[in-house]
């Protein structure tokens, strides 16, 4: 039987119509399909994952599909800043002679400035010979080959606290650490990273686990901008950080700040939901937005959503998590 053309025509209209709907409401923006993977964003930290230690195994890209419109373009916006290269230098202007017991050595005060505009938040610490020689020794068993023509400034048997030989080993390490940020994958690995933080991390979740939180407070907001500024290709690596200042300002009664900086560290693992520090980190924040009277319900509908999709684990708290970094 012949079709009626006018109904036909209305069937196509009705059908076309149909396919037309569900995907103009799934459809991404023009600007959202600009949004690079997270593959792709940080490539930089992939680019040699057997040297590399600063990969995060529990990375999990599906997440992304719990995220709204908005947390996804904040999320790229942050991960493009952070893989941005940033050219650091290090100044050796002065040192001083410690005398401890029957120990003596010289210590090294090393400021490290960002390049290319004017650096309000310069870095400083302090190495001694030893810790040099410490560092050159594990980069050697990593990084053979990179590590052929950097010279290292050998030990005299005497003279070593002379004026002469100080200013010498001075230029000497500044040199040195010169050279090894150069490099590609020494600057990014975990030794040349925690030869330039760790004993201040130490020392700040020393004093957390000894209560004592506003010294941890104030070691801790030092580290934590030439943590970020070393580890611009994997910024879930300052989490831990983050979230010590979170519990550091809790237990000191500052919850607007508490809640400031655990609104960073969430947005570090906005699409890395299997971390060990989302849940506590969540939990945390709702307690805090609801002290402050903030909206805390998409906070809460995060929380359920992953409880719907893992097994029942012991989820430590934010601070029994803190209180166990860098423990021996």
């Amino acid at each position: 039987m012949d079709q009626d053309p006018g109904n036909t025509a209305g069937r196509e209209l009705l059908e076309a119509g149909s396919r037309l709907t569900p995907f103009c409401a799934t459809a991404r923006s023009e600007e959202e399909q600009n949004q690079p993977n997270a593959e792709i964003s940080c490539q930089v930290s992939n680019e040699n994952p057997g040297k590399d230690g600063l990969q995060d195994s529990s990375a999990s890209q599906g997440s992304n599909s719990s995220m709204t419109t908005k947390e996804l373009q904040e999320y790229w916006k942050k991960e493009k800043r952070q893989c941005r290269q940033v050219n650091l230098v290090f100044e050796i202007p002065s040192t001083r002679i410690v005398e401890h017991h029957l120990s003596k050595y010289v210590m090294y005060k090393i400021i490290i400035l960002q390049t290319g505009s004017f650096d309000c938040n310069k870095s400083i610490i302090e190495r001694r010979y030893s810790d040099f020689e410490k560092l050159h020794r594990k980069l050697l068993q990593d990084f053979s080959e990179e590590m052929e023509d950097v010279t290292f400034p050998r030990k005299t048997l005497t003279g070593n606290f002379t004026e002469e030989i100080i200013n010498e080993r001075k230029l000497a390490f500044k040199d040195y650490l010169r050279l090894l940020y150069s490099m590609k994958y020494i600057r990014r690995s975990k030794k040349f990273i925690d030869f330039l933080t760790r004993p201040e991390l130490e020392e700040a979740y020393g004093c957390l686990r000894g209560g004592q939180y506003t010294k941890a407070l104030e070691i801790l907001s030092e580290v934590i901008g030439l943590q970020e500024r070393l580890t611009r290709g994997n910024p879930v690596s300052v989490v831990p950080t983050l979230c010590a200042i979170v519990v550091c300002h809790k237990d000191l009664e500052n919850p607007v700040s508490a809640f400031e900086y655990a609104e960073k560290a969430l947005l570090r693992l906005c699409v890395h939901t299997s971390h060990r520090y989302y849940i506590p980190l969540l939990e945390t924040m709702i307690t805090l937005a609801y002290e402050l009277g903030k909206d805390f319900l998409a906070l809460q509908e995060k929380l359920e959503e992953w409880k719907t999709k893992k097994h029942p684990v012991k989820i430590f708290t934010l601070k029994e998590l803190a209180v166990r970094e860098y423990v021996q």
